[in-house]
């Protein structure tokens, strides 16, 4: 039966990768792909749940039957599995919605176009080079996710041309994972391998900045030799055309007060130990307030269209419920452990760390790097002291290799959603850059070390 889950995982993946061809959205076949996981596996509970695992939860928990009367595996794979991937998979969605909505909040009181006032450049190349550095540091300190999300919102005001427009986005994609690799508050693989006290902070950024930054210029400068001459500026719709009540005040406040709510979310989860989401919902319910304060300076018509409740329906719920199954369905593979299995055998297999590092960064762009950065620590954790190159490799490789395909992080899922990205196409035109980069930042790390 696991070998009948891993291909509906992986028929799963085809349908979304092919979603044009087969006129299926992406968010209906990773729903089902991630429901129908779950169900197989609680059908045949009893000889796929992990028995070291249920072993451990069954001993914190005790007691030979759940209540209700339930199986005490299937209890595991309820309570002790499914419940906590939701846990985990809620706080992501609510991060999501939450910046989302923050970003149309920030966009419906024309807080961007201070922003692309000050960023137009008619040169293709000029523009490219300023977007994929701004993404990468603005994504050391917030996240990969957060960042795309902002970063795609300048992007509409700023190229007309939609296929040069989702050039500029593959690149927002691997800067943003670049970005974040490099600081323990950027990615989520770097925060956990930071949170197992496998890293410090400084030397994190020490070993990591030239890497992390070979790997963006690298599609920089391959890129800005394929691109020529001048940009198309978007043209004002009838919406911009219409006069509004939004004064430069007004602008200045929701730009203010939407980047520093989202750069306020790290600051927060470092100082309470609270989950990224509570962060984000308290910069949503600021912004919330202040929007129902300054509403009475506009007008009816202005008033309604730059509301929080205008901003929601904006909000894109499929791109939520694509990101929905597609945690579900690897973190099946996960709760039943095959991403660690698949971790031990590269272990058995290669015999090199360094290697097992790399291979890791490129499956991560598969499936979720999260399981599998994870099994690298456990594999490692008892061997390899604090700062190890191995941890360096490892929290690069994780944060970088999802750039390789569009599904392989978060930063490429919300891209995917918000622009309708085809797989192919990014298959096509970003991964071979996304794939370089990674390599070069690699080579520079070796280099590195090697001096140092």
């Amino acid at each position: 039966m696991l070998t009948v889950i891993i291909v509906l995982f992986v028929l799963g993946y085809l349908a979304i990768a092919l979603e044009h061809q087969i006129h299926i959205n992406k968010a209906a076949s990773a729903i089902l792909t991630g429901v129908l996981c779950w169900t197989l596996y609680a059908i045949h509970y009893a000889t796929l749940v992990p028995t070291k695992a249920f072993e451990h939860w069954h001993a914190m928990h005790g007691g030979p039957e759940a209540e209700g009367g339930l199986d005490p595996k299937l209890h595991f794979l309820v309570d002790g599995q499914l419940s906590h991937l939701f846990s985990e998979t809620a706080g992501i969605l609510f991060f999501l919605i939450g910046a989302m909505t923050i970003v149309e909040l920030v966009d419906a009181h024309e807080g961007f176009s201070l922003i692309t006032r000050y960023v137009r450049s008619k040169s293709k190349v000029s523009l490219l080079w300023v977007i994929g550095i701004c993404t990468f540091f603005l994504s050391s300190v917030l996240d990969n996710l957060t960042t795309t999300i902002v970063m795609i919102s300048v992007l509409r005001k700023l190229v007309a041309d939609r296929e040069l427009r989702l050039l500029y986005i593959g690149i927002v994609v691997v800067a943003a994972n670049a970005g974040g690799a490099w600081t323990v508050i950027g990615d989520v693989t770097t925060t956990m391998i930071w949170m197992k006290h496998k890293i410090s902070e400084w030397e994190v950024m020490r070993d990591l900045f030239l890497p992390s930054m070979a790997c963006l210029l690298v599609p920089l400068g391959i890129l800005s030799t394929q691109l020529k001459g001048e940009l198309e500026m978007p043209k004002e719709t009838q919406d911009d055309l219409e006069e509004k009540s939004i004064e430069t005040w007004h602008k200045a406040l929701f730009l203010a007060l939407g980047v520093a709510g989202l750069l306020a979310v790290p600051i927060f989860k470092t100082y309470t130990h609270l989950p990224p989401f509570m962060g984000m919902m308290l910069s949503l319910g600021v912004l919330w307030l202040a929007s129902e304060l300054v509403s009475h300076t506009m007008d009816e018509k202005t008033k309604s269209s730059t509301g929080v409740l205008s901003a929601l329906r904006r909000i894109d719920m499929s791109s939520v419920l694509f990101f929905l199954g597609i945690l579900l369905a690897v973190g099946a593979l996960g709760s039943m452990n095959v991403l660690t299995q698949l971790a031990e055998y590269l272990q058995a297999t290669l015999k090199n760390q360094s290697l097992i590092a790399v291979i890791i960064g490129l499956v991560s762009a598969v499936v979720d790097n999260v399981p599998l950065v994870a099994a690298g620590i456990e594999m490692y954790s008892s061997t390899n002291p604090l700062n190890d190159p191995f941890w360096m490799l490892l929290a690069y490789c994780g944060g970088t290799g999802g750039s390789c395909l569009i599904i392989g992080s978060a930063a490429g899922v919300a891209a995917m959603g918000l622009e309708k990205i085809d797989f192919f196409w990014y298959f096509r035109k970003i991964a071979p850059l996304a794939l370089a980069g990674y390599f070069a930042g690699i080579a520079v790390y070796f280099v590195q070390h090697a001096i140092f």
